[in-house]
């Protein structure tokens, strides 16, 4: 058997898987850091303790947050490309859940969140609060806590594509195609909440945590009950 290093094409792959997971534990570490810590935090701080933390701690953690999730994303499609292999129902469905994850922090969170962080600045200084303030920060919450709901089933579907494969596209029945096609319209109603609707029961941590795995159950249920239907 000829010697594994790092030199070789399996060494080449294993540097990228470890990007993808170092760069992924940044981004997700982030994201549970604001939802479970930083939004719990701000709803008891002081107005001027929060405004500290709006000027000095959110830019610096939003930094390791969006570039996380930028690399993530990249080691994840080189990853693929330089892997060459056949496509399973699980790594599709996560890879769609991290794509959109990753919109929601470059379009959404970070947008909105540097106008909350300038109007905090701006009445520190001594001026007046931005008037859509208020509506933006709503905005960035509502997605972030949309990436919180995703974050259990994308995991969960990242490792089972190796671990507990349940079918490849290249052998896709008409069942397959059905549950696949039901998983993502679901998704894609769950992002148009992201973009348009209201946190609803993922207001609290309890209950985001609770839809998170639920939606774990559900996704995952579709696509072992679609995969072997005929079987």
């Amino acid at each position: 058997m000829d010697e594994i290093t790092l030199f070789t094409s399996y060494g080449l792959d294993y540097v990228i898987r470890w990007g993808h997971y170092l760069a992924g534990v940044t981004w997700i570490g982030l994201l549970y850091y604001f939802n479970f810590v930083q939004t719990e935090y701000f709803k008891e701080a002081e107005a001027a303790h929060r405004s500290g933390a709006i000027q000095t701690l959110v830019p610096r953690a939003l930094w390791w947050f969006r570039w996380g999730a930028m690399f993530t994303i990249l080691t994840g499609v080189a990853m693929l490309a330089y892997r060459h292999t056949q496509l399973s129902y699980d790594i599709v469905i996560g890879s769609t859940l991290g794509i959109l994850m990753f919109l929601n922090v470059w379009l959404i969170i970070w947008p909105n969140q540097k106008i909350v962080i300038a109007s905090a600045t701006q009445v520190a200084q001594g001026g007046e609060a931005l008037p859509e303030a208020a509506a933006v920060a709503a905005k960035a919450g509502l997605a972030s806590r949309t990436n919180t709901l995703f974050s259990a089933p994308m995991l969960f579907l990242m490792g089972s594509s190796a671990h507990l494969p349940s079918g490849y596209l290249g052998n896709m029945t008409d069942a397959g195609v059905f549950g696949l096609a039901i998983i993502l319209l679901l998704i894609l109603l769950l992002e148009g909440n992201a973009i348009f609707g209201k946190q609803g029961p993922m207001a609290s941590v309890k209950g985001v945590v609770s839809c998170s795995i639920g939606l774990t159950v559900i996704l995952y249920g579709i696509i072992i009950y679609s995969t072997r239907l005929v079987a």
